[in-house]
């Protein structure tokens, strides 16, 4: 059983799926590996490094896509790079599925079993498995040092023999992992840290990493769904979310926003009326950028200036911390194909619940009971 690691080929995407030190488990459980030449250079792992470890090098990707067994990968294959992938093999790898139907259409047709990462059910036996939350962690600790870079002011209080320097305030918006690791991170600096979640049981989490809860006169008993995540909200309940936060974002200096909810766009939350009450020179800091944003003109990967306030739309944190995103990926990647793998036997077994949970494509068809609604509607 041949596993393949091909070179991320996404613009800026510098992790890699497996390094160096994910190799040995994997040929202990009886199972080749093989990289493509290049693939761990983002990472600063070197071929001769793979090769030590006990893995093959692949001169290109066709070669590699030419006898690969199962593939991982970082991002999900461009339409190009799905063309190679022999029929009949197996794909593990975040999928983006839900914005990328096309790519879940080309699996299935040639009958390649898919998984998608991002849906490995969150429960105790698959937290090795959650790369979400490994890559949630990296982006909320880069989201608070890329804000102190942009922000005018210093994060600390400071006493000096000109004065005091009076610390900064930073407002988080989703107490998830990412928000989390933003308020720790932010709170080390030396900020005044708030924050806000719409599901209240995640208060004590917030006050254990140092900053202080806020909550808002809203109802909240159906915020968060089976999987601890937050739900969607209807129209009526983000106004008037809207219009409490915008006296909150008022009294800040930079505001960290990681609302997101799995298959939908992004909730607004921060609207141009609300930037136009910040102070100039504020950042706002949304890691929800990819999913359209929770700041109203946020542009995906870049960064742009509104009335005074500096709105960050990067989309690539854990690229931008490709050594130890690499590396906690490959933690993640490595115990989830070994959950499959018996004496040197990879086998998918669909009673086991993190199989089933993020097996999107199999045999032919789209299965995954998200996803298969989303491909009837767009065949209408």
């Amino acid at each position: 059983m041949l596993i393949a690691v091909p070179k991320e080929i996404f613009p800026d995407e510098h992790r890699v799926a497996l390094i160096p030190s994910s190799i040995a488990a994997l040929t202990k459980a009886g199972l080749e590996v093989m990289v493509e030449s290049g693939a761990g250079a983002g990472c600063f792992h070197d071929d001769q490094a793979y090769e030590k470890a006990g893995a093959k090098i692949a001169p290109n990707a066709d070669a590699l896509y030419q006898t690969a067994d199962i593939v991982l990968k970082v991002r999900p294959p461009e339409p190009g790079e799905a063309a190679k992938l022999r029929d009949g093999t197996t794909l593990i790898c975040l999928m983006d599925a839900f914005s990328r139907l096309d790519l879940m259409e080309q699996l299935a047709a040639k009958k390649i079993s898919g998984f998608g990462l991002e849906f490995v059910p969150r429960i105790t036996r698959a937290q090795s498995m959650d790369v979400l939350s490994s890559m949630a962690a990296i982006a909320g600790y880069r989201a608070v040092i890329e804000a102190a870079g942009l922000l005018p002011k210093y994060f600390p209080m400071l006493m000096t023999s000109a004065g005091t320097i009076v610390p900064s305030k930073v407002f988080v918006i989703g107490a998830g992992v990412a928000g989390l690791m933003a308020i720790a991170t932010a709170k080390r600096l030396g900020a005044m840290v708030e924050a806000y979640d719409t599901r209240p049981a995640v208060k004590e989490q917030v006050e254990s990493v140092g900053a202080k809860f806020i909550e808002f006169d809203l109802e909240t008993a159906d915020a968060e769904d089976k999987g601890g995540y937050a739900k969607a909200q209807s129209d009526e309940f983000y106004k008037k979310q809207q219009e409490q936060m915008k006296a909150k974002v008022a009294t800040v200096d930079v505001v960290i926003t990681t609302a997101a909810i799995p298959g939908k766009k992004a909730p607004v939350l921060i609207t141009d009326d609300m930037l136009q009450s910040m102070h100039p020179g504020s950042v706002i800091i949304d890691l929800a950028a990819e999913r359209g944003g929770n700041t109203e003109g946020v542009e995906a990967g870049k960064v742009v200036v509104k009335h005074g306030i500096t709105i960050v739309g990067y989309t690539d944190y854990p690229s931008r911390s490709s050594v130890h995103a690499s590396q906690l990926f490959a933690k993640n990647i490595t115990t989830f194909l070994l959950n499959m793998v018996k004496e040197g036997v990879f086998a998918i077994d669909l009673q086991d619940d993190i199989v089933k949970g993020s097996l999107l494509v199999h045999d032919g068809q789209v299965i995954h009971e998200m996803i298969k609604p989303l491909m009837a509607k767009q065949g209408e």
